[in-house]
């Protein structure tokens, strides 16, 4: 008896708690660059990243509501892997993100790993 207290008690926490890590990437968050900016939210079983404002003047390609990052699950504690599209030119890599401190960084490959790309974020309050 004392076991099966110990084990559902065990499996409450878990069930509690595991979301909160999720939590921290959800919201809006700023390019390094000052360029754009992405919210991320659930989509389905995964989470997804729009853009949500490009800076005026920018001469970048971006458009607001366009996807760039999508099939992202998680893959340890604030890690995430799945998709990620460049935003100027549209090619999709194989993405990666993760929260370090305050920061998020995602990277991405295509071409087995020969091109690849890394990007920092800074969470908008």
């Amino acid at each position: 008896m004392r076991f099966v207290r110990l084990s559902l008690a065990l499996s409450a926490f878990l069930l509690t708690t595991s979301p909160s890590l999720a939590d921290d990437i959800f919201g809006t968050w700023l390019r390094d660059n000052g360029a754009l900016q992405v919210k991320f939210e659930p989509c389905g079983d995964a989470i997804c990243g729009n853009i949500v404002w490009v800076k005026p003047g920018s001469d970048s390609k971006a458009k607001v509501g366009q996807r760039l990052f999508f099939e992202m699950r998680p893959n340890g504690v604030n890690s995430w892997t799945g998709k990620a599209a460049s935003p100027d030119s549209g090619s999709v890599y194989s993405g990666k993100m993760s929260i370090e401190g305050s920061g998020l960084n995602t990277s991405g490959c295509m071409v087995g790993g020969l091109i690849c790309k890394s990007v920092n974020w800074k969470k908008i309050s």
